[in-house]
């Protein structure tokens, strides 16, 4: 079935291929795509659709100028556009680039080096306290009662030294990172993800506790108000300028900072990918594939792999760092919650479903798993709570929506859905949506394999025998 249906869309895809076609359909299909999310703003198959067509940028035959003319269209002057009418599919988007970064940081750890890490999110939490500390009020409230702040306290910096903490984080998480690495040296495999694991309920559980003897973190309350960067001058006023008409509604100053920070996101995802890129295919990219395949036969070809290890802990770690000091202050406060185990999970599932060491097919997979999250489970859950206040029935077994126990609440579809997608995946899709091409290589050949050893098992031993002979008179 799968070979009939790879034959049948292989004239097709020849098609999108040719000539000018592909430069027609890309054009064609972001401007409907755009046209329907303007008329319908909340509209999650308009939306589907204008992902899609803007992902067509990258896997359609194109030349390379076209390519980056409508990406930064696409990302500099539609989503924001788009973002201003309608704020939630802005932040999709925003979810969807500080998880694509989160993914690729953890992509070098696993899907490059191949070493399992449960406590990413580790990361995340050490750049988000770091801009949440000395970006409010915190360091004078070290004697005080964690939630309480008496009036005028001041806050330690200035709201713009966000811009040189993002450089910080990337350097304190990457030192995090390395510490990180010194005990995950001596041990592989489940003993190493549980050391992962560790780490990540460790930073945690610091975070929730201290806020005694020093108040440090505010413990479970979290901190804030955290201090935003400044808004350039006029930008807001010039935005209504040229857009208030094509938006239908002036831009509030709040709004505005979802855009400001979208677009910082958008920055720091491109100079990831860059960086990611750029090792992959370097001798270091090498080195911890060599790692990540064989241990014992690169350290004996003089590969240093304890380094290589540690590089790679604080090389993805660093991405996680930035995106965490650009969440804090998108959000303007922090807390544990945000960074507790489950979230680890997640994004290593975006990197497993994308297909590991895959650049494009780990940014797939965050962008999958957000807009599942965000959108089309929820969007589910709620249709199920209407079907339940309603009088609709159940085809065939004639049962009442309505009449429905409580324990099957339809908010708790979400993650059983989401896991039998998971599951479905790793069964027809073993090698992620987008597989790395060293990863595809590597299944075919094992399947290839598997079928030739089937082949020689129904030729029986004679089959063998003979094709033994044939070979040593070859």
């Amino acid at each position: 079935m799968k070979t009939n249906l790879r034959t049948t869309l292989r004239p097709v895809g020849a098609f999108l291929m040719r000539g000018s076609t592909p430069y027609f359909m890309t054009i064609a299909l972001l401007a409907v795509s755009t046209i329907l999310v303007y008329l319908s703003p909340r509209s999650i198959p308009a939306f589907l659709l204008f992902a899609i067509s803007a992902s067509l940028i990258y896997f359609l035959k194109l030349k390379k100028p076209f390519q980056l003319g409508m990406a930064v269209l696409v990302a500099v002057v539609i989503v924001p556009i788009l973002g201003a009418r309608n704020i939630f599919y802005l932040e999709v988007i925003f979810q969807i680039a500080v998880f694509a970064a989160l993914a690729l940081g953890l992509n070098i750890v696993v899907g490059f080096s191949g070493l399992l890490n449960f406590g990413y999110m580790a990361f995340y939490a050490v750049g988000a306290y770091l801009w949440a500390f000395f970006g409010s009020q915190q360091p004078f409230l070290l004697h005080e009662i964690p939630g309480t702040a008496p009036m005028g306290t001041p806050f330690l910096l200035a709201p713009d030294w966000f811009y040189l903490f993002i450089f910080l984080g990337v350097i304190v998480v990457s030192i995090v990172g390395l510490i990180l690495g010194l005990p995950v040296l001596r041990v592989r495999g489940d003993y190493l993800a549980i050391i992962t694991l560790a780490f990540g309920e460790i930073i945690r559980q610091l975070a929730n506790n201290l806020d005694k003897p020093l108040n440090l973190t505010n413990g479970p309350q979290g901190i804030t108000p955290i201090q935003r960067p400044t808004m350039p001058k006029g930008i807001l006023a010039w935005f209504n300028s040229i857009c208030e008409k094509i938006v239908g509604h002036p831009v509030t100053e709040n709004q505005f900072y979802n855009i400001m920070f979208y677009l910082i996101a958008v920055l720091v995802v491109v100079v990831v990918i860059l960086v990611t890129a750029r090792l992959d295919d370097s001798k270091i990219g090498r080195a911890w594939a060599a790692v990540r395949e064989d241990e014992l036969a690169a350290t004996a070809m003089g590969i240093p792999a304890n380094k290589l290890k540690l590089g790679a802990f604080a090389v993805g770690a660093s991405f996680a760092g930035a995106m965490g000091v650009l969440f804090a202050a998108s959000r303007t406060f922090v807390s544990p919650e945000s960074f507790n185990f489950l979230q680890s999970v997640s994004v290593l599932t975006m990197v497993i479903l994308g297909g590991i060491g895959s650049i494009p097919g780990v940014i797939i997979g965050a962008a999958v798993v957000v807009v599942l999250n965000l959108q089309i489970l929820p969007s589910f859950s709620l249709f199920l709570a209407n079907l339940r206040q309603s009088d609709a029935v159940i085809p065939i077994i004639n049962f009442h929506w309505k009449d429905l126990s409580n324990q099957l609440d339809p908010s708790k579809y979400q993650r059983l859905i989401f896991g039998i997608i998971l599951i479905l995946m790793m069964i027809y899709r073993p090698a992620g949506i987008l597989p790395a091409a060293r990863k595809k290589r590597k299944l075919q050949g094992s399947m290839s394999a598997g079928s030739s050893g089937e082949a020689e098992g129904a030729g029986g031993p004679d089959a063998a025998a003979s094709q033994g002979k044939g070979a040593d008179r070859g």
